[in-house]
């Protein structure tokens, strides 16, 4: 079902705000920092597939105590897997991105950030 136009306009009225208030929590949000650790990664899915193997152990030896203790490995290999890798430096996202931008792309971005800001402000 499609929005109506007013609703349209209320959404793209609070995606403004979101961008002009929120701008650092958009940028956090948006960018996903580092690379896929592969060997974190497999060792995640190893202990998943042990905590599958032990719960299934659990419930064939009628042994709730080792069902639970195979969900519990389960889930932490699940969560092995899933976790971001941390970067070796500490610097923050908008630091981390500026910093690998060549600076031809920065200016294009800025020309292109004050040519939506004309076009918001009714300018152009």
């Amino acid at each position: 079902m499609p929005l109506s136009e007013q609703e349209q306009r209320l959404l793209e009225e609070m995606e403004r705000g979101l961008y002009q208030n929120d701008a650092d929590f958009v940028a956090t949000v948006g960018n996903r920092q580092g690379r896929t650790n592969y060997r974190t990664l497999a060792v995640g899915v190893l202990i998943g597939v042990v905590g599958v193997v032990t719960l299934v152990a659990g419930v064939i030896v009628q042994q709730p105590l080792i069902g639970v203790l195979g969900f519990v490995i389960m889930f932490s290999g699940v969560l092995l897997a899933a976790t971001p890798s941390k970067s070796p430096t500490s610097v923050t996202g908008s630091e981390a991105s500026a910093s690998r931008k060549p600076a031809s792309s920065s200016r294009f971005m800025d020309n292109l950030n004050s040519r939506w800001d004309k076009r918001q402000d009714g300018r152009e």
